[in-house]
């Protein structure tokens, strides 16, 4: 068996080897290989100092909500303590535990056929249903939900098609049902981007030295596909159960009583927030829970490329006469997730153009969504990237907390958020109080664990033996990292930051709070004609929200498919 050379040229790492002269067995051996974290190179128990400092102060900011919860909480008396056991409160964590739970089953049971569908089948018209499936992500809760409701509700557009045939009126659809639908309609993307980018890194060598060594499907599936595909649903996982214990629109507008509701109403109706704190508290705990459970998915095996050779793409799957199921299940996701909300959107804003609404109002609320969203993803990747660095090449206990630490923020609502940065912008940084750098800053803690997992798991497929071997051959840590690493890295780094760019853009309750005066969005826009009640002139600025989101997704689907 020929030994193989990785060689670093002046733009790329190249992997010489003769991949024909091995068998079949031998392949499978050393292509399909899960690293194991003590046969990596990387020192278990000592961290680069640099690296590790960087990820430490990224944290400790990330923690800022968190302390401020904590000074709220010790500062609780005994009775509003004694508040957190009442059969009340107890109903609300099981409401919200049950709901986490239902909606990142249904997402990940919903994302991993769409996925398959619209990355290695011959599905007709992939490329386009690639960027509509992920769609859902950009439309926010709160209008997904009401556009549920107009229609499924029981006096909504369905009753009124239904009413010449005697129904008068629909089930109910508000409560655990209805939350759970527009939840999970609207989140299963995390996991779909997540997953979409795995595939994609996937080497389709892998499953063929399987099938020689004589595995069906399901065997290559179980034992070669699922494994290498783990991380990513882990991490999109993650992403869905937390903004379902974090999302307040949804949950409001299906009267679903959960956790953001209640600390909602606990910092609107009382002047002592403590109970408010308390019940953020127990979200934190809700997180770490999250975090640990996920880490056990996620499992200890790596997932990057021991062998020479090229990866080579997975062979496209020809669906044959199942492509009309296929095509029929993924039009009903995008008629449910993309047509239904913008459908009535347009209804709305035909309403609103008939009324003289004009449009050069939105346009400055547009640029300041586009302008906060891109320096929001920019700054909230650059500070995932030690993070996620740090937890894909070592295992250190410090490693594991500081993961931990940077979830802790999209645990908590919005409103907690940006009330401890209201605490801490006034009393200690007056200079930050209502500028745009504070807001970015509240983006970024709350959004961080957006970048982290998709740039963790992107760099759990690159083989840190890549960058030792061009560290070898004379380059320095810096420079081998930015020629091996991260030309390899970048689509997964790329997914968290368009993530990223997308939710910020319909962030509400930090924008609201935190942004300068005057400073006005297309979501602040939504929100407050929605709250008034004047739907269709919240059409317009819903529709230009979902346009400019639909642009970055396209973006971030191409580069993917570099």
């Amino acid at each position: 068996m020929t030994t193989s050379r990785e060689v670093a040229g002046p733009q790329t790492v190249r992997t010489i080897g003769d991949d024909a002269a091995r068998s079949g067995a031998e392949r499978a051996s050393s292509v399909a290989q899960l690293d194991r974290p003590g046969d990596l190179g990387y020192a278990r128990d000592s961290l680069p100092p640099t690296l590790t400092a960087l990820a430490v102060g990224v944290v400790l900011l990330a923690l800022l909500p968190l302390a401020y919860l904590l000074v709220r909480a010790a500062g609780a008396s005994p009775a509003a303590w004694g508040l957190l056991l009442q059969p009340r409160v107890l109903a609300i964590v099981a409401n919200s535990v049950l709901l986490t739970l239902a909606v990142t089953t249904a997402s990940i049971a919903l994302a991993l056929p769409l996925a398959w569908l619209t990355t290695v089948t011959d599905l007709p018209g992939r490329r386009a249903w690639t960027v509509l499936t992920a769609l859902p992500l950009v439309i926010p809760s709160y209008v997904g939900a009401f556009a549920v409701l107009a229609v499924f509700g029981p006096r909504g557009a369905l009753q009124e098609l239904l009413a010449p045939l005697g129904v008068e009126r629909l089930p109910e659809i508000y409560g655990f049902f209805g939350a759970w639908f527009t939840l999970t309609l609207f989140t299963y993307p995390y996991v779909l981007l997540t997953l979409r980018g795995a595939w994609l890194r996937l080497d389709g060598s892998l499953e063929d030295a399987a099938r020689i060594l004589g595995h069906g499907p399901w065997s290559v599936w179980w034992r070669v596909t699922l494994p290498h595909l783990r991380p990513a649903i882990a991490a999109g996982g993650l992403l869905v159960a937390l903004y379902t214990l974090s999302d307040f629109g949804a949950v409001s507008l299906m009267r679903f009583n959960a956790f953001t509701q209640a600390i909602f109403v606990q910092y609107r109706s009382s002047f002592d927030r403590s109970l408010a704190a308390l019940l953020a508290l127990v979200l934190v705990a809700f997180t770490l829970a999250l975090l640990w459970a996920e880490q056990r998915t996620r499992g200890r095996a790596r997932t990057s490329r021991a062998g020479s050779g090229s990866p080579r793409p997975v062979r496209q799957v020809v669906l044959g006469p199942w492509r009309w199921p296929a095509l029929a299940l993924v039009a009903g996701v995008v008629a449910l997730g993309v047509g239904l909300p913008v459908g009535v959107s347009a209804l709305w804003g035909v309403r609103s153009w008939a009324t003289g609404e004009s449009l050069t109002p939105l346009l400055r609320p547009m640029a300041h969504s586009l302008t906060a969203a891109g320096l929001a993803a920019l700054a909230t990747t650059a500070a995932a990237l030690p993070i996620a660095l740090l937890a894909a090449r070592y295992r250190h206990p410090l490693v594991t907390w500081l993961e931990r630490g940077s979830y802790v923020g999209n645990g908590l609502p919005g409103i907690t958020i940006a009330l401890s940065l209201v605490f801490f912008g006034a009393r200690y940084a007056p200079f930050l109080y209502q500028t745009l750098p504070l807001l970015i800053f509240g983006y970024a803690v709350r959004f961080l664990p957006e970048a982290v997992g998709s740039s963790r798991a992107s760099l759990l497929q690159v083989s840190p033996r890549l960058e030792e071997a061009a560290r070898g051959l004379g380059l320095s840590p810096w420079r081998a990292w930015w020629r091996v690493t991260w030309p390899l890295a970048r689509p997964g780094i790329a997914a968290g930051a368009a993530l990223v760019f997308l939710t910020v853009m319909k962030e509400l309750p930090i924008t609201l709070l935190l942004g300068p005066t005057g400073f006005k969005t297309l979501a602040t826009e939504i929100w407050s004609a929605t709250a008034e009640a004047f739907y269709a002139r919240a059409a317009v600025p819903a529709l230009l929200l979902v346009l400019a989101s639909s642009l970055s997704i396209g973006l971030l689907l191409k580069e993917h498919e570099r």
